[in-house]
């Protein structure tokens, strides 16, 4: 989740579209056998309940397809996703605001599971929900530039959910995490390679699908069930724990974006965009 102002501030080459979920807020399309799928709601991939509802859908139809592997990357110039839309937690529906939180955890529990070869093209800034989603990929070029990747929650006076906890510490380790989360550290491009946050930078997004697309090509002389039970295995934990603690992070969603506190600070914020937009 970002601060209020991190939320609203911070080319995909052409490939066959195959399908699109709602509003086509997702597109997939084929490359040589490997999905892309690329996130697309302008201005910032924020994730309301349209696009992770779309996204939910294509991760399906990808898992149905079999493919080699699956790339995940953003069809906007400069950000990958900004996490969290503010519009989902301000002055909320609770019906929605509940299956808004269902619908993360699921997209969340479809991409970290997901049996075959995943990587993210990241070619811009990744806060918050942007990071996780690219954490949840087993390989993560990133473009250079003056990006930034992380989960900032801390800073913000928010504790991660602990899936985005588990994912970090499945990417990074228990003691970077640790380092990382208690400060709300944001990582540049060549902090988040040298951390293992990322795993190699690109020049452009071409390049950084290009570099995906290599690292899943890894695997062509693998067995594919054998390569499957691998990932699935090591990542059983993160996943087990989801299963056991998603009701209380719903509850926990709820409760905290109904603090008088967080309501507040929102509609302060929106009621400062209003007069900036019409200066």
């Amino acid at each position: 989740m970002l601060s209020f102002k991190q939320l609203v501030r911070i080319a995909v080459p052409g490939f066959r579209l195959m399908s699109a979920g709602p509003a086509r807020l997702v597109d997939i399309a084929d490359d040589g056998g490997i999905a892309v799928v690329t996130l697309q709601r302008a201005p910032v991939n924020s994730l309301n309940l349209e696009l992770l509802q779309a996204m939910n859908n294509a991760l399906d139809d990808v898992a149905k397809n079999k493919p080699r592997g699956m790339i995940l990357t953003s069809g906007l110039p400069t950000v990958y996703s900004a996490g969290v839309d503010i519009n989902e937690l301000y002055k909320p529906d609770l019906k929605r605001l509940q299956q808004f939180a269902t619908t993360l955890q699921d997209v969340w529990k479809k991409l970290f599971g997901f049996p075959f070869a995943t990587a993210a093209a990241i070619n811009g800034h990744a806060p918050a929900g942007g990071c996780c989603l690219a954490m949840s990929c087993e390989y993560r070029v990133m473009v250079s530039g003056k990006y930034r990747i992380g989960l900032n929650e801390t800073a913000l006076g928010i504790v991660v959910n602990e899936y985005f906890m588990d994912t970090m510490c499945h990417t990074i380790g228990t003691r970077q995490t640790e380092l990382a989360l208690t400060t709300g550290k944001m990582f540049n491009v060549d902090e988040a390679l040298q951390v293992g946050l990322i795993d190699e930078t690109a020049s452009d997004t071409s390049d950084a699908i290009e570099k995906c697309k290599r690292f899943i090509k890894r695997f062509d002389k693998i067995p594919p069930s054998a390569r499957t039970l691998t990932k699935l295995r090591i990542r059983q934990r993160p996943l087990e724990n989801m299963e056991k603690t998603r009701e209380k992070e719903i509850v926990d969603t709820l409760e905290f974006a109904m603090k008088p506190e967080i309501q507040q600070g929102l509609e302060d914020y929106m009621k400062s965009l209003k007069i900036k937009a019409s200066t």
